[in-house]
């Protein structure tokens, strides 16, 4: 069963570009924003990658990290990063573990066939490690993500 709003987010959240761990404890005392994509360098992550960059410093003083989740490679995500001057963490899944708990790993209809697929969703995890929001596929709006995220700030 997928984590809900009023969960508590699991404290290891997995791997970062760098092969360092990245757990909860990191982001202590601010809220963090896990968003989920499918794939570094494709047109829509680029441009939700690259809108949450533009207002990164915006997000920080409204006291958001973010990290970004997806099951490309570390050298993909190190690459991702190199290309758009990222400033912030992304956490490689390819076995889709953190993907599957928060119910971003699932089916997916493109160009009429069926398959399996990352979920675009976004989770927001206050300071105390509870999610209290999340954005589906047909929420988040890439080109605004970052208003989407500021505009929910309590």
């Amino acid at each position: 069963m997928a984590l809900k709003i009023g969960d508590k987010a699991p404290q290891l959240l997995g791997t970062d570009e760098n092969g360092n761990e990245v757990t909860l404890d990191r982001f202590k005392g601010r809220k963090l924003v896990l968003y989920f994509y499918p794939k570094d360098n494709t047109p829509g992550c680029t441009n939700e990658a690259c809108n949450l960059r533009d207002n990164y410093d915006q997000l920080k003083d409204a006291g958001y990290e973010i990290v970004g989740v997806s099951p490309d490679s570390a050298a993909s995500h190190q690459k991702f990063i190199a290309k758009h001057g990222l400033p912030f963490t992304l956490i490689t899944d390819p076995d889709h573990t953190l993907l599957e708990q928060f119910g971003a790993w699932g089916e997916k209809v493109m160009c009429g066939k069926t398959r399996m697929g990352v979920l675009r969703s976004t989770f927001v995890i206050d300071s105390d490690g509870t999610i209290v929001r999340a954005m589906g596929p047909k929420e988040v709006k890439v080109k605004e993500h970052a208003s989407q995220i500021l505009t929910d700030n309590k």
